[in-house]
């Protein structure tokens, strides 16, 4: 859960003229999500607590620098309430599941293009010329549509199961 206490820390860098500290939170906190799930299925899967707690962990950490991406302009703001408005109905969803309900791939997937899709997005002006911050930061913008696009469709992919068996 200590990731998504950087989601504060790391707005408050951005806010005030400290991107590369943002940044490098932001990259610790990937790569600290990236260990522990590394180090879950080698000691044989985690906790059904730990299938919980860790998709909240990512939610609250990629979504305080996608707020202060759109109050900054640099992604629409529609496409922020309805990334919230996804992560908010899984949540829902999967906390009712008594196994946790574990990521679909689409899910997974979605979360790390939205880390990589940050990362450019977040670049430090300072790491390299105009040109070159500019396009890394273009990519970044480009890798989060489809990141939008996987949220979408991998929602569905969790509702779709779950309707059907409802109806019965």
């Amino acid at each position: 859960m200590g990731r998504s206490a950087a989601g504060l820390p790391l707005v408050l860098f951005l806010q005030f003229g400290q991107p590369a500290l943002a940044w490098m939170l932001l990259l610790l906190a990937g790569l600290s999500d990236a260990a522990d799930g590394w180090l879950a299925r080698r000691a044989g899967g985690g906790s059904s607590w730990g299938a919980r707690l860790d998709p909240l962990a990512d939610k609250l950490l990629l979504a305080a620098p996608m707020i202060w991406l759109a109050s900054n302009e640099v992604l629409p703001v529609w496409s922020i309430w309805l990334l919230l408005a996804r992560e908010l109905l899984i949540s829902g969803w999967r906390a009712q599941s008594s196994s946790g309900a574990p990521a679909s791939w689409g899910g997974k997937a979605k979360t790390i293009l939205q880390f990589l899709s940050m990362l450019l997005l977040l670049w430090p002006p300072s790491w390299g010329s105009h040109n070159f911050c500019l396009n890394v930061q273009q990519l970044g913008w480009w890798l989060f549509w489809p990141s939008l696009i996987l949220a979408l469709s991998s929602a569905v992919a969790y509702i779709k199961p779950r309707s059907r068996i409802d109806r019965h």
